[in-house]
């Protein structure tokens, strides 16, 4: 059994009020009277109040005041939570003070030196967030709240560039959290489709007294997967592309919004990708070319004469330009 599961079990035994000795607390545990102290030590520590008692009618309990359970958090398991905590203020989550709230009661579980060590711990961590209209929280709730009860909205959408937002009703599937932004994968029923929406696009948003059926199984980052695969120039033939380079390089290669579905292996220095080869052709040379010598192809053989003659035709082109 694993530690917390002994030491769970272990409270459990000292909830009934009875008095036990280490002795029979480590045969009912299948543990020895040794490892009995020390979890005697870590319930202590987790604000537990414990009382080993000497003597003919001593023994291990714990004093009645005694009335909850408490979490048992080691510190990196604390650490992970606020950080995690960060990570989701950063991203606008919709619900960071019901998370924050849930948090502090953990913290409040805590005695005076955990509470000490996991300020120390999380001190160094920060998540810098984009800045983000106001509306896109109360939205992020509107929009799971109809995907729930499965209630069409009616929407006020301004796409990139238009100069105002226009109406269409929409079916919510589901929300996606992608390259900073919050997207809503929806059936449109204008263009009788599935679409993605970003949120922050979003000037109102008003439910109708229509309702909908989601498909089962939905998933809104596979139908980003799906959406991208279809942005494909061809089917195939597939090709392995092998780019090595400098860890910074090699991140934004491998972060692309387009080619990070197609990643099949990365290392500290190189990253294989598998693609059909007329979308290698007409995108990646001039994507890849913005490197520099910060990355080396070293497959497709085309590819990477491709790049050498783009490379070779810019340096011509100003070859002859007067200082």
């Amino acid at each position: 059994m694993a530690k917390w599961d002994n030491m769970l079990s272990m409270l459990w035994m000292l909830r009934s009020g009875r008095k036990f000795t280490a002795a029979q607390i480590a045969d009912s545990l299948e543990i020895s009277v040794r490892t009995v102290y020390r979890y005697i030590d870590a319930l202590c520590a987790s604000g537990v109040p414990v009382v080993a008692e000497s003597g003919h009618d001593g023994g291990i309990h714990i004093l009645e005041s005694f009335k909850e359970t408490p979490l048992f958090f080691n510190s990196v398991e604390l650490k992970a939570l606020v950080d995690a905590f960060k990570f989701t203020q950063g991203a606008g989550y919709p619900y960071t003070e019901e998370l924050e709230s849930a948090l502090k009661k953990v913290e409040n579980g805590l005695h005076d030196e955990q509470r000490h060590d996991l300020s120390r711990q999380t001190s160094g961590l920060d998540v810098i967030s984009p800045a983000r209209p106001p509306s896109v929280v109360p939205l992020l709730r509107d929009l799971e709240q109809a995907e729930k009860d499965g209630r069409t909205v009616l929407i006020a959408y301004r796409k990139e560039n238009a100069g105002q937002a226009d109406d269409r009703e929409v079916d919510p599937y589901g929300l996606a959290y992608d390259r900073n932004e919050w997207y809503v994968v929806a059936f449109c029923h204008r263009s009788q489709a599935v679409r993605t929406f970003r949120v922050d696009r979003i000037a109102r948003l008003e439910p109708t007294e229509a309702r909908f059926e989601k498909p089962e199984r939905f998933s809104a980052s596979a139908y980003f997967r799906d959406q991208s695969e279809r942005e494909r120039e061809a089917d195939g033939p597939l090709t392995v592309i092998r780019i090595e380079g400098e860890q910074d390089a090699l991140n934004a290669v491998c972060g692309h919004w387009h080619l990070r579905h197609y990643l099949k292996e990365r290392t500290d220095r190189e990253a294989r990708f598998l693609l059909d080869i007329p979308t290698v052709n007409k995108y990646l040379p001039t994507y890849l070319l913005m490197f520099g010598t910060a990355i080396r192809i070293r497959e497709p053989l085309e590819l990477k004469i491709r790049i050498r003659e783009m490379a070779h035709g810019i340096a011509k082109h100003y070859e002859d330009d007067p200082d």
